[in-house]
């Protein structure tokens, strides 16, 4: 699957968008890290958003909609390291099983939407900061341009306090960014 996650991003690069990648080692707390994404209005977010995670992080897992994993495009994700998540189930245990995946691996990088949706919602979901916050790992929030056609990230956010860390996160974010600007609700 590395083959394929390289052709992956080479495609990306030649749809014509830009990378911006850290320089090598210059950003260490990605290879254990919440990476989140914003603003998502669009299935191209995941599409152009995992060439980012797989170009710059050498073990990163990508929650998406369990309705996503039919056949055969099911195995081909599982394969790509993508994990299936229940978003309309409160018990879908996505913290505690998200959690314990990092007190197993040393390396590990999960990316989450907090809109958990592509339509406008007028609260982000707060399970990538309970599992950042529990897992003692960062969050490093992520961004897709579509006016500018780039992908990047941001300044890494230690988790200290629910409500001001999603304040200095969503002051990241402009609607202007989404590939459908109406879809996406600014704080």
């Amino acid at each position: 699957m590395e083959k394929l996650k390289k052709i992956w991003i080479k495609l990306v690069k030649l749809l014509g968008w830009k990378l911006n990648l850290p320089e090598k080692g210059s950003r260490p707390e990605f290879e254990r890290c919440v990476f989140i994404m914003a603003p998502h209005t669009s299935a191209l977010d995941f599409i152009i958003g995992a060439a980012y995670l797989w170009a710059c992080c050498s073990n990163g897992r990508v929650f998406i909609a369990k309705e996503f994993f039919f056949w055969p495009l099911g195995p081909f994700l599982r394969g790509l390291g993508c994990i299936s998540i229940d978003r309309g189930n409160p018990r879908n245990r996505m913290v505690p099983k998200a959690v314990d995946e990092f007190s197993k691996k040393p390396q590990l990088s999960v990316v989450i939407t907090p809109e958990g949706t592509r339509k406008p919602v007028k609260r982000w979901k707060s399970g990538f900061w309970e599992i950042a916050n529990q897992a003692g790992v960062p969050i490093v929030p992520t961004y897709v341009n579509f006016k500018t056609k780039e992908i990047g990230a941001f300044e890494t956010i230690y988790p200290t306090d629910y409500q001001s860390d999603l304040l200095k996160v969503r002051k990241f974010y402009k609607k202007e960014m989404a590939k459908y600007p109406d879809k996406f609700i600014e704080i």
